[in-house]
């Protein structure tokens, strides 16, 4: 029985309406669908997967809906591991690996099937099919997987009546299924960092995603700057939607809570209110990205004179950035270390920095001590893939004390930051925030900029808004 409103205007379901329901209904199964593209790859990623823990059952679950306020839930989004290793994003599914006793594991996915026409779950709920959407039944999620699917509603009783295979399953996910199992918290950790190592190296398919993500995150920076004329007349809210659109328009929404920072809001590392003033004379520090319908993300930023051109100081500063990023992005290579281009930026900036007389010198030893940080705030970049900070739960010996290798996706965006209240600067720095981001891979021969399509010299930002400004 469906579960009911406390304060519905239908308390009750005559038996001749549930009979009227339940007939009728034509068979919408849909025949002959073929493995998705991406299929084969996510076999591949299981494999790797297998072979790091043999003998051992791994439960990947996709995760719940998340109740916003009383019955309205936010947006779905599953968790990365499972969108990686099953090439799929339903809800409320679990990715299982069953060990072999010949060695290797069985993949099979446990999966919310469609809802029947036999009884009322299906259109008296808010989660039921007439209210959300048709779902795949098991079999067409067969074919496009590749995988067998099972109904989830048994999981959790599928999963504790074998007590004795050796199990690890990703915590914080789903609830139900962490019950059902017993399992070791520091083992399920290593489940989950072995998931974010599978990440580090992207494979041909995902590069071709994020390419897709780049892409259209360069078709919103331009629109972004046609309609800035429109953001000054009303906020950066105006920034945010009109982002938001072409994110929506061409993926599955932004990959992470635009940062719209207009004026002193630049200096904010995370600014996501968006709704402060677009004034000319300021700066608008831009960080967006759009999320393909894989859920791959880019994750760019320009920094922007709203006027159309930099003020002497906004340009000494902007170059100093931009000089910054050079290094930093000449430092990405195969067989660098990754903490050679968080290296190059951020002293190059500590130099500037003892040049202005902001921290004391020499530069090296400013450096060294981190005094710079005062200003750059954060580090100079990051993974990125599925997530805005992918492989965030990777092993640090292969992540930020690893090398880098052709296949790694990663962001170079060094920033000066000049908070609104900070006495140590000249008044006329103070308000004044500048980041530039890109988007690199790692190639065979050295990295491949994948937002190169955005110009990031000063004197192109100037020319590419003169001729899209609006």
């Amino acid at each position: 029985m469906a579960k009911r409103r406390k304060n519905g205007l239908y308390p009750e379901i005559s038996a001749e309406l549930s009979a009227l329901m339940r007939t009728g209904w034509a068979d919408t199964e849909r025949h002959g669908l073929r493995p998705a593209e991406q299929a084969p790859y996510a076999a591949r990623r299981r494999a790797a997967l297998s072979a790091r823990f043999p003998g051992e059952r791994l439960v990947i679950p996709s995760g719940n809906l998340k109740t916003r306020s009383n019955d309205d839930t936010y947006p779905f989004r599953p968790y990365t591991g499972y969108v990686h290793m099953a090439g799929d994003q339903v809800r409320d599914g679990a990715l299982v690996l069953e060990p072999r006793a010949d060695g290797g594991h069985d993949a099979y996915c446990y999966q919310l099937p469609r809802d029947g026409r036999g009884d009322d779950e299906f259109w008296t709920g808010p989660h039921a099919e007439l209210w959300t959407g048709r779902r795949r039944s098991l079999a067409e999620s067969e074919s496009v997987l590749g995988l067998p699917c099972r109904d989830v509603r048994t999981a959790a009783s599928d999963l504790a009546a074998a007590p004795g295979t050796p199990t690890r399953i990703v915590r914080g996910i789903d609830p139900s299924l962490e019950v059902a199992v017993s399992t070791d918290a520091e083992r399920d950790a290593e489940l989950d960092a072995a998931l974010s190592d599978l990440r580090l190296v992207k494979d041909d398919w995902e590069l071709g995603e994020l390419r897709k993500a780049v892409d259209s995150t360069v078709r919103g920076f331009t629109d972004v700057v046609g309609e800035l004329s429109r953001a000054i007349a009303s906020s950066e809210r105006w920034i945010e939607g009109t982002f938001f659109r072409r994110a929506r328009l061409e993926g599955n929404a932004v990959g992470y809570g635009s940062i719209c920072a207009a004026g002193e809001h630049a200096t904010i590392m995370h600014w996501t209110d968006n709704d402060g003033p677009v004034r000319p004379g300021d700066l608008l520090l831009l960080d967006a990205g759009v999320e393909t319908h894989s859920l791959y993300t880019a994750d760019v930023t320009r920094t922007l004179p709203v006027s159309g051109t930099f003020t002497p100081l906004q340009r000494e500063i902007y170059d100093a950035v931009y000089e910054a990023q050079e290094a930093g992005m000449a430092a990405v290579e195969p067989g660098a270390r990754y903490r050679d281009f968080h290296e190059a930026a951020q002293r190059y900036l500590a130099a500037r920095l003892v040049e202005w007389g902001f921290i004391e010198g020499p530069a090296d030893r400013a450096y060294e001590l981190g005094l710079q940080r005062r200003f750059t705030m954060a580090g100079t970049g990051h993974m990125l893939g599925l997530d805005v900070h992918d492989c965030a739960q990777a092993r640090t010996e292969g992540y930020v004390d690893g090398v880098l290798e052709p296949g790694m996706c990663l962001t170079v965006e060094p920033g000066l930051y000049f908070q609104a209240d900070d006495l140590t600067v000249p008044e006329e720095w103070r308000g004044i925030g500048v980041r530039i981001e890109d988007d690199l891979v790692v190639t065979d021969a050295g990295h491949e900029n994948l937002s190169a399509g955005l110009p990031r010299a000063a004197h192109q930002v100037e020319a590419w808004m003169a001729r899209f400004a609006g």
